[in-house]
């Protein structure tokens, strides 16, 4: 299985890729940054400079019903911000 889920395409996403040159991607959490470097290089073609991770915690929620209270969460992700090298650019539109 790939280690890159999605491009992650929101505001601040998109701010970062055309000011820094850097692109976010949800990835699986097991991997580390050299995985994530080698997956984006093969998967796009480009070559990478930086790669910061981040890990994202689950939500806990909690409702109040008849039968009681129920507690549940959210799943843990993990996302990968990847500066590519000067001149260099992905077109996530294309690929996807």
């Amino acid at each position: 299985m790939s280690i890159l889920i999605k491009p992650i395409i929101t505001e601040k996403a998109t701010a970062n890729t055309e000011l820094n040159n850097c692109f976010s991607f949800f990835v699986k959490t097991k991997a580390n940054k050299v995985e994530i470097k080698k997956a984006v290089e093969a998967a796009y073609g480009v070559s990478v400079e930086k790669v910061r991770t981040i890990n994202v915690r689950p939500d806990r929620k909690t409702k109040f019903t008849k039968t009681g209270i129920q507690h549940g969460k959210t799943n843990a992700l993990k996302k990968a911000i990847v500066q590519l090298a000067e001149g260099e650019s992905i077109d996530l539109y294309t690929n996807m």
